[in-house]
């Protein structure tokens, strides 16, 4: 398949103050009213559990949220609109409102468990709740996609996966979607904003349409290798698979890269396009398949012949959990006296834990996680081989760049810590998670 790495810089995002609930705003409305609007507070992002049967998920988004925040700006068309929304008083606030808070956070790409504090904001109230609704709806769309994703490759192996389910979802989901699916070790996407944007590898060929097109699939295929070469991959199930694969090596010789299939038996079918290629000496030329593939469809074609796979629908929409389930909580909050104080939802099914957190993944003598420890409060000093999971992200609402940025950092980071999961983490079917989230006095 064709793919390109454009390196054309991004256009500058629109503001995403709008981009948040009614209820925030009045929120901070009704705060600097009281004047607890500048109590220092702290809130955690965490998902309570992980959707049905999975082991582990996997945080994504978090590039494109420093860049949200960032852009969280009340421009003069933003605040003329708010004039019904709330009074004199909140607009003037807003109009000078950038986030100047700090921001800790599991780095991209990283593993989290039930409870998990994958992202941690401190800043007085006002400046820290209206950031709530932007954070959770990047942060649980694009885990989400990150955690079905990783299953997939793991799934697939050391065989690439294509990133292809623009159609099936929002435009705009489809560009972050790409992003979450390249974290968690998808190889490229069908999605040139996703290539624009965030630098993912693209690639495409041909549908069916174009065959359909010509007047025979000879014309067709003839079009296509002198158009794009014969390393092109011809898709071969319009008609008959077998006539297909033969007129494919006819025109582009044993130099043919790939052929795909989008139907049928694909455990059978690729089976026989694989002999049948290796019969007419294309060796070399791969099998790529699609066709509504999810992780375990890849999963029962590990012992066929196939070079690569293509997902769409139940990628993009999380495999079943199009969500991660993630909440935003008050978890500590400046008393009267200056002090930071813990404080916890109580409700049933709802509760949250109080009090500022650490994190670790608690690790045996071979390097294999054992746990996922949260406490309240410092890191203690005696931790053996735990790894701290919480990274500085923003200071002073200034992103702070470092080992754990950019997109590569993610993909790396994730294979890493994928990597040190026990074996059952990558097991399909149904469980617990991998690992016990363990709280810490």
């Amino acid at each position: 398949m064709t793919s390109r790495t454009p390196g054309s810089a991004p256009a500058p995002r629109p503001s995403s103050a709008l981009l948040t609930d009614h209820y925030e705003l009045t929120m901070v409305e009704a705060a600097l009213r009281s004047g607890a609007a500048s109590r220092r507070c702290v809130f955690e992002v965490f998902a309570r559990r992980l959707p049905d049967g999975r082991r582990y998920g996997v945080v994504a988004g978090t590039g494109r949220l420093l860049e949200a925040i960032e852009a969280f700006r009340f421009g003069d068309a933003e605040l003329e609109w708010l004039r019904d929304v709330v009074d004199a008083d909140t607009l003037a606030f807003l109009a000078d409102f950038r986030f100047d808070g700090d921001v800790w956070g599991y780095a991209e790409g990283e593993c989290y468990f039930p409870g998990s504090p994958v992202l941690v904001v401190e800043a007085d109230f006002a400046h820290a709740v209206v950031l709530e609704t932007v954070v959770l709806s990047i942060l649980n769309h694009d885990s989400a996609v990150a955690s079905a994703a990783s299953r997939m490759t793991a799934a697939a192996g050391e065989r690439p996966c294509i990133e292809m389910g623009s159609r099936r979802t929002h435009e705009e989901a489809a560009v972050a979607a790409a992003r979450a699916a390249y974290v968690a070790g998808f190889a490229s996407t069908s999605n040139l904003e996703a290539g624009r944007r965030y630098g993912v590898p693209t690639g495409g060929t041909a549908a069916h349409a174009f065959t359909l097109l010509h007047d025979d699939e000879r014309a067709a295929f003839a079009a296509q290798i002198a158009s794009l070469g014969k390393g092109t991959t011809l898709l071969v199930d319009t008609y008959d698979v077998t006539r297909a694969v033969e007129t494919a090596v006819e025109l582009a010789g044993p130099g043919l890269g790939a052929v795909r299939i989008d139907s049928g038996d694909l455990l059978a079918q690729a089976r026989e396009v694989r002999a049948q290629l290796d019969r007419l000496g294309a060796t070399d030329t791969q099998v790529v398949v699609t066709s509504d593939l999810d992780e375990y469809a890849i999963a029962s074609l590990a012992a066929a012949p196939v070079d690569r796979y293509g997902v769409g629908t139940s990628l993009v929409t999380g495999s079943g959990a199009p969500t991660a389930g993630m909440v935003y909580k008050l978890v500590a909050r400046e008393d009267s006296s200056g002090e930071l104080v813990g404080v916890a939802k109580k409700s049933k099914d709802k509760a949250s834990v109080a009090g500022r957190k650490y994190a670790l993944r608690r690790r045996n003598p071979r390097g294999v996680a054992e746990a996922e420890v949260i406490g309240i409060g410092d890191r203690p000093a005696d931790d053996g081989d735990d790894r701290e999971l919480l990274v500085p992200l923003m200071r002073r609402g200034e992103v702070v760049d470092g080992p754990h940025s950019g997109l590569d950092a993610a993909r790396a980071r994730h294979r890493e810590s994928r990597a040190e999961l026990p074996p059952a983490a990558l097991r399909l079917q149904r469980g617990e998670p991998a690992i016990p989230t363990v709280y810490e006095d």
